[in-house]
């Protein structure tokens, strides 16, 4: 599995000396349907945490986007009965449309669709629906996912999410950071940084971001957008009071950016080759796994890793 997302190469192309490919694909699959791999990473966290060597003093977010190869195209939908993007109705599993046939259409231009319209129009909603789900998306470098995820001061992944790759990122900042789990030796997971800050650049600045930072008494290291401060100022009295920037936190938010260098040094990470979103996230999971697996064994030097990251 780690040569397979290391590499980026075929699963038919793994060495012999790995064993037989399809058995390292059907434990693959398996151990990603079960959550092994993000059961992983929030131990290896929880093992940090109990050395106290996790520090929460200061959190970075951004998100990073990974090219999806042809390979990546085409997962399968099943047959079950699927919601149409943008559609009241509903596109069964065999792709038939409910309320698109002649005889229930209305309007002055009933009469004049044929069936080739009406297939391309079918064809299109299958493969928004197809992209919608693959969590694949439409940018100028094609087809594309984004990974938002969370990093400590020591550039070491605690959380990710994966979305469409034309989605923003401000969306994603609150769900980023509802997904920290620190395990301690007891108690319950610490979901919030050390009372100090969260760092982000001036993409997750909106109101909503800064209110909940706010209510969880988190301060916001986040700059504020041009277009922001004009319409704040073009208000006058109304904008509000001028957005607090913590500067000196927000040198820091380097951190997350050298860890997006550390997870695309795996060539199946920088470059997306699974069909379904599990399978790619599943690799960022194992990729971060043995970021913290390399950190805690520098501490540790008795624990040697078998394979090395």
């Amino acid at each position: 599995m780690i040569w397979r997302f290391k590499t980026g190469g075929q699963r038919r192309e793994m060495p012999q000396e790995f064993g037989a490919w399809s058995t390292g694909s059907n434990c693959f699959r398996r151990w990603r349907d079960a959550g092994v791999f993000e059961a992983l990473l929030e131990g290896l966290i929880a093992q940090a945490a109990k050395r106290g060597e996790v520090d929460l003093s200061l959190v970075s977010i951004d998100s990073t986007t990974a090219r999806a190869h042809h390979d990546a195209a085409g997962m399968h939908m099943g047959r079950g009965r699927a919601h149409c993007p943008g559609e009241g109705r509903y596109c069964g599993g065999e792709g038939q449309v409910k309320g698109s046939g002649p005889e229930e259409q209305s309007g002055p231009d009933a009469g004049e669709a044929g069936p080739g319209r009406e297939e391309r129009r079918r064809v299109r909603r299958r493969r928004k629906l197809r992209l919608k789900a693959a969590l694949l998306g439409r940018s100028r470098g094609g087809q594309t996912s984004k990974v938002h995820l969370a990093a400590d001061c020591k550039c070491r992944p605690l959380a990710l999410i994966l979305a469409a790759g034309q989605a923003a990122g401000s969306p994603q900042f609150t769900p980023v950071l509802g997904k920290i789990r620190v395990r301690g030796p007891v108690g319950r997971p610490r979901t919030r940084p050390d009372v100090i800050a969260v760092a982000g650049d001036n993409a997750y600045s909106s109101r909503g971001n800064r209110a909940y930072l706010r209510g969880r008494g988190i301060k916001a290291a986040i700059p504020e957008k041009r277009d922001q401060a004009a319409n704040r100022k073009k208000k006058g009295n109304r904008g509000g009071r001028p957005v607090s920037h913590h500067a000196e936190l927000y040198k820091e938010r380097n951190t997350v950016e050298r860890l997006i260098n550390k997870l695309k040094a795996w060539r199946g990470i920088a470059t997306r080759y699974d069909k379904t979103p599990a399978s790619y996230l599943a690799g960022h999971h194992l990729r971060a796994s043995m970021i913290w697996i390399k950190d805690l064994t520098r501490s540790c030097p008795l624990i040697t890793p078998r394979y090395a990251p």
